[in-house]
């Protein structure tokens, strides 16, 4: 009888459980097999911060899947608590341990997949394996944390990290009425995001009572005399604390690769082909350990989401089984994320202005514009605004990235956007977007137009731009249009103020022989205001984003 192909995946959470069931739906005749080192498989590794603040209350609620229900339903072996320590790819098979027994033994494959996930950083702290030192990544990391909550009567913690990870535990912990501490190397949080959009999450993190220490990296941890954590600083500082969460980070799982010789890429991941394939023609890699492209720069990168991880899972279903067209490729990947911090959300998709000093030509000149519309119609009830950054290519008018934050209607922008990045669309396809609108919902002209028609003017010439980190010049003549209230309550020093309704009136009153920089709160009268004086034959420039932006900037100017 002909012998069944057989799969074996490494790694039963996102990518190697998508692959494991996407490549069954594409053959009944293949035996597959998932190894899997932890007691779960198909978990819900993001939702275990909000497991921890007992917002997720039951934990079989983090099992996407069992491995009983693989089996009936899907006919896939998978075997929990088991390690697999090498490769052979000579011999196409696999050495692996039954953790529970000790046992070792081997598995042959025709087709093997890689999707070993990563680790939580835990750099050679002295102190870091202290009781009450934490990371979190499986539910056993979980159940240790809400232990020792309970047993240790926690009412103070450190957050090492402000990513993701570090800020969605900083809030659940203060959910369960916590003194939370975060402590981060960079300046800012969130690194994903650019120094004055992550401005307004440290304004709201300190709203909410949380005290930040940027700039500022951990030496030791240690245990006082009444048995409190202490956690050294190389700022000099020495914060005492009930229990710390590391969340600096995480590294892919890459070991079984090297061991095997697989090439591994710049970044540290394991190199693939848009079928995520390896260069051992038999072996695939997906999820946090792969090494993929860009696709803006073209790049390698790593990018350790769940989403793109199950996209490749599937894709390296499908070339291994071979009944889908070769066309079926991962396209690679344009870091789109979200993340929520005690009512605020921040999202992001593709390049960040930080970012992108290091590309150069290969992605071209680029502008940016800073917005501030609010999520639906203003005169509906409850309109919240929101900040939204957009970067894109000067000379194609390509969009490039897109930041947002704000209270509601961030992630539905960011999504907009995400696919016109997809689609390499330009400013002008945003500008022409059509999408949904009902004021509960939305605007007529929505945030991702607005965004798109502010662009679309700076590339047609309508509109002049400059940004507040480019205001270096002491002689500079700054307008600001506000109204006079507005102005009494906070502005530049060496502003002059006439408010836009006065200005066609106050025409002489302006130089002709200086550049003037007009601004407004939001930039929205500034523009107009700049659209006046270039009828007028001034020489002027609207500031993006207007005064609400130039404190952010301000703070944050020594990062650019």
């Amino acid at each position: 009888m002909k012998k069944n192909k057989r799969l074996l995946i490494v790694g039963g959470v996102a990518g190697g459980a998508s692959c494991a069931a996407r490549a069954r739906r594409l053959s009944e005749e293949m035996d597959i097999i998932v190894f899997e080192r932890s007691e779960f498989v198909s978990f819900a590794n993001c939702g275990l911060p909000y497991y921890v603040g007992r917002v997720i209350k039951v934990e079989d609620e983090l099992l996407v899947a069992t491995p009983e229900l693989f089996r009936d339903r899907f006919n896939i072996e998978v075997r929990t608590e088991t390690f697999v320590r090498r490769v052979f790819p000579a011999l196409r098979e696999v050495e692996a341990e039954d953790l529970k027994t000790g046992r070792r033994y081997r598995e042959s494959y025709d087709a093997l997949v890689l999707a070993p996930g990563s680790t939580p950083l835990k750099p050679t702290i002295p102190g870091i394996d202290l009781p009450g030192v934490h990371t979190l990544w499986t539910i056993p990391d979980s159940r240790r944390i809400m232990s020792w909550i309970r047993d240790a009567a926690v009412s103070r913690a450190v957050v090492v990290g402000g990513g993701f990870i570090g800020l969605e535990m900083a809030e659940n912990l203060k959910h369960l009425d916590m003194d939370v501490r975060i402590v981060e190397m960079q300046p800012q949080v969130m690194p994903a995001v650019d120094p004055e959009i992550a401005s307004f999450i440290h304004d709201h993190l300190m709203s909410r009572g949380i005290t930040l220490h940027l700039e500022s990296a951990v030496t030791a941890f240690e245990k006082n005399s009444t048995d409190a954590i202490v956690v050294k600083l190389n700022t000099g500082l020495a914060l005492e604390t009930d229990m710390v969460i590391f969340a600096a980070g995480v590294r892919p799982r890459t070991e079984l690769a090297v061991d095997a010789g697989l090439t591994i890429g710049e970044f540290g991941g394991i190199l693939v082909d848009e079928r995520m394939q390896t260069c051992d023609r038999h072996i695939w890699a997906v999820g946090d350990a792969a090494e993929v492209r860009n696709v803006i720069t073209g790049r390698s990168c790593m990018v350790p989401l769940a989403g793109p991880a199950n996209r490749q899972g599937r894709i390296a279903a499908d070339s291994i089984v071979g009944q889908v067209p070769p066309a079926h490729v991962f396209r690679g990947v344009q870091a789109t994320a979200v993340c929520g911090i005690l009512g605020l959300t921040v999202a992001t998709t593709g390049l960040n202005e930080k970012s992108l000093s290091g590309f150069g030509e290969s992605i071209g000149p680029y502008e940016k514009v800073y917005l501030h519309p609010d999520h639906h119609a203003g005169y509906y009830p409850d309109a919240k605004t929101l900040t939204l950054k957009l970067i894109f290519n000067t000379k194609t008018g390509r969009v490039l990235g897109a930041q947002a934050v704000g209270e509601a209607g961030v992630e539905k922008r960011i999504d907009v956007i995400s696919m016109a990045i997809q689609r390499k669309a330009t400013v002008f396809d945003l500008e022409e977007a059509e999408l949904c609108y009902a004021p509960q919902y939305g605007s007529a002209k929505d945030p991702v137009n607005l965004a798109g028609m502010i662009a679309a003017n700076i590339m047609r010439g309508h509109a002049r731009i400059d940004h507040w980190e480019n205001l270096t010049d002491p002689g500079t003549f700054i307008l600001d249009v506000r109204d006079i209230e507005e102005y009494r309550q906070g502005h530049l020093e060496n502003a002059v103020n006439i408010p836009l309704e006065d200005l066609r009136e106050c025409l002489e009153e302006l130089p002709r022989d200086r550049e003037i920089w007009v601004h407004c709160y939001v930039g929205q009268r500034s523009y107009f205001a700049a659209r006046i004086l270039r009828q007028h034959g001034f020489k002027v420039k609207n500031i993006s984003g207007g005064y609400l932006m130039y404190d952010p900037v301000k703070r944050y100017k020594r990062n650019y």
